[in-house]
């Protein structure tokens, strides 16, 4: 436990429980009454749990991945895998699967670099901007599990 009595991030096993704890640890620093050093400390416990959360949530299967092949799935069981629309239904779920761990994540890698490049251009001369979104698309790990979920429901239907 903190020294506020709430638990530290390590300690919210769930997202429900760091939620809880993020909720404490802003009322805390709304009400001002704390000394600088606990409010601080407080600061630090609230980036602290947004960052494991954010972790966590990267980390999950893609939902593209699992609709559409949840989609093609259910299509081969009603139409038939020697349907056109079987077909059709296929190669969208794999340009869908290739967009989500290929190029959105390389559109992130570029943007991590332009954000580099900019804050270097802050450095410099003072311009000032926006940071571009570099957390863009998945791993290949993610989508195959995502496609694996997608098929599971598919075949329920």
């Amino acid at each position: 436990m903190s020294p506020a009595g709430t638990p530290g991030p390590v300690e919210a096993a769930c997202f429900e429980d760091m939620l809880a704890t993020l909720e404490k640890t802003i009322a805390e620093l709304a009400s001002g009454t704390a000394p600088l050093e606990e409010l601080v400390a407080a600061h630090q416990r609230a980036v602290s749990i947004l960052a494991e959360a954010q972790s966590r949530l990267d980390e999950l299967p893609s939902s593209h991945a699992a609709i559409v092949m949840g989609m093609t799935t259910a299509v081969g069981k009603h139409a038939g895998v020697s349907s056109a629309a079987f077909a059709i239904a296929l190669i969208f779920s794999f340009v869908v699967m290739y967009d989500a761990a290929g190029l959105r994540r390389a559109a992130g890698r570029q943007a991590a670099i332009l954000n580099r490049l900019v804050e270097d251009l802050v450095h410099m001369r003072g311009m000032q901007e926006q940071k571009l979104r570099e957390l863009l698309g998945h791993t290949p790990v993610e989508v195959v599990v995502g496609a694996l979920l997608g098929i599971g429901v598919g075949l329920v239907l």
